[in-house]
């Protein structure tokens, strides 16, 4: 198990395009992706639950990996972040 907190640092923070790649990206590993600020956390897999965190850049938001391919799905969703989601900013 992985747990690790990750800031939102772009702009726009977890809005609707940055959720779905997020949910996307967290579809692609078969470990359980669990997100949030306090408990109980969300599923990251799922975009609706994502949306109702209602992260604004600054958020930190903690992160449970658990699972097969943990460590690859933590590397991968850190460098989601690291990258504003692939939208500049």
């Amino acid at each position: 198990m992985i747990n690790t907190n990750i800031t939102v640092i772009n702009r726009l923070g977890l809005h609707a395009r940055a959720a779905t790649k997020l949910a996307k990206l967290a579809n692609s590993y078969p470990c359980s992706i669990r997100a949030g600020q306090v408990e109980p956390l969300v599923d990251a897999k799922s975009v609706m639950s994502l949306m109702l965190l209602a992260a604004n850049q600054g958020t930190e938001l903690n992160f449970i990996f658990d699972g097969p391919e943990e460590t690859a799905a933590h590397r991968a969703i850190v460098e989601l972040f690291e990258t504003y989601f692939d939208e500049g900013e």
